[in-house]
């Protein structure tokens, strides 16, 4: 059994508030708009971390992390990235991929609006965790933590802070 902490679109902020729930997981993982290294850089020094780069991020944070990240975890095949769509409208760039090589997990950020919901025409969870951090038009803070155990996601959470 793995505990993943999901963020996404953190935009320079690492508080706390967060921090209280990444010392509970075994892993993190943050889907894009990192804003600033100290994030990453703090995170990484109390869990392992998986991290895409997204769009508001320098070439700094573009170095130090890919735009797409699919790796396997509890037997689940996991593909993170920052800009992905959604079921039934995923980006232009990414459909055929999808379509041809679909992972069990696809993860974005980007919209700062939660969603978790099922691909039923390519069996795949979707999930964006919204935003955590405290840049963009968003009225509530997001994330989500679950479980992966033996190829199944467990005790799905989503966390929420006003802003």
């Amino acid at each position: 059994m793995t505990k993943i902490l999901l963020l996404s679109d953190t935009h320079s902020y690492i508080g706390d508030d967060i921090l209280k729930y990444v010392r509970q997981a075994d892993e993190v993982w943050h889907a894009g708009d990192i804003g600033d290294l100290s994030v990453t850089d703090t995170i990484k020094a109390l869990k392992p971390l998986k991290a895409v780069y997204g769009n508001i991020d320098s070439t700094e944070i573009r170095n130090e992390f890919p735009l797409h990240h699919r790796f396997v975890c509890e037997g689940l095949d996991v593909w993170i990235t920052h800009i992905g769509g959604y079921p039934n409208n995923y980006n232009h760039r990414l459909k055929s991929k999808i379509q041809t090589n679909p992972p069990d997990i696809f993860i974005c950020g980007h919209s700062h609006i939660l969603k978790v919901m099922p691909d039923k025409h390519l069996n795949l969870i979707h999930m964006n965790p919204g935003a955590i951090g405290k840049h963009g038009f968003h009225k509530v803070r997001t994330m989500l933590r679950f479980q992966i155990n033996e190829k199944q996601i467990e005790q799905l959470e989503v966390i929420e802070y006003k802003r």
